[in-house]
C-alpha cells in the first residue's frame, strides 16, 4: 500500500503565510493561511504552539498508582489526575517526566519505561504529550509545588483506581490514557483485575 493509498488520495494543504497571533503565559497563538486541495479555498487556520507535555504513570512496589489531586480552573472543580506538566526549552521529556513527578510528588524511580507519545488535540495544537511509566516509585524527598500549585497526593490501588473512574472524578482524557497504557480501567480486564503484563508503548525509542 502506498501512503497516497493510505491517505486516501487526499493531498496535503498548501501553507500560503502565517501570522504570529498572542502570547499567553501557557502557548503561542499562530494564523497560517491555507489552501484547500479540494476546491482551491483559503481558510486562516489558528494553531496554538504550545510546549510539549508529560504524563506520569508512577507504580510503588506494592503496586498503588501515585495519583494528585487538584483545582482545575477551566472545569471549575477537583480533579483526580497523574503527574504530569509541561517540557521546559532544552529540556528531554525524560528529564520532564522525572523533575514533574519529584516536584509534584515526592516521589522517585531508577525504572522508566517510555510509553510513547500522542498528539493532545491536532486540530489547533502542536504539541506532543510523552507518557512515562516509573516502576518501584518511593517517596524520596518533600515535594516542591509551584505558588500556582495546591495537591494532594494519594496512592490508589488499580480498584480504587478504576472506582475513581466509575465515580467520574477522573476524567482527564490523556491521563485516562496514560493509565490505559498500564491497567485495564473497564470490564473484561485482561490482567485479572491487576496491572498488565506487557505494557501498551507506541514508541520502542524515546524520542
Amino acid at each position: 500500500m502506498t501512503e497516497e493509498d493510505r491517505k486516501g488520495g487526499q493531498k496535503p494543504w498548501k501553507l500560503l503565510r502565517s501570522e504570529q497571533g498572542e502570547e499567553l503565559p501557557i502557548f503561542k497563538v499562530r494564523y497560517d493561511w491555507m489552501e484547500n486541495p479540494r476546491n482551491g479555498a483559503s481558510l486562516k487556520a489558528v494553531v496554538l504552539d504550545v510546549p510539549d507535555w508529560v504524563t506520569i504513570s508512577a507504580v510503588t512496589p506494592d503496586q498503588r498508582i501515585v495519583t494528585v489531586r487538584q483545582y482545575r480552573f477551566g472545569a471549575a472543580e477537583f480533579t483526580t489526575e497523574l503527574p504530569a506538566g509541561l517540557v521546559n526549552p532544552d529540556e528531554a521529556h525524560r528529564d520532564a517526566a522525572i523533575r514533574e513527578l519529584r516536584e509534584e510528588t515526592g516521589y522517585a524511580s531508577d525504572d522508566w519505561v517510555y510509553l510513547g507519545w500522542v498528539q493532545p488535540n491536532p486540530a489547533y495544537q502542536n504539541n506532543r504529550l510523552h507518557q512515562w511509566l516509573a516502576r518501584d516509585a518511593r517517596l524520596t524527598a518533600p515535594r516542591q509545588l509551584d505558588e500556582g500549585e495546591d495537591i494532594a497526593v494519594s496512592l490508589l490501588s488499580v480498584d480504587q483506581a478504576r472506582q475513581e473512574v466509575v465515580d467520574g472524578r477522573f476524567r482527564n482524557s490523556l491521563a485516562l490514557l496514560s493509565l490505559s497504557r498500564i491497567m485495564n480501567l473497564w470490564d473484561g480486564d485482561p490482567a485479572g483485575g491487576g496491572l498488565l503484563e506487557n505494557f501498551v508503548t507506541l514508541d520502542q525509542a524515546a524520542s
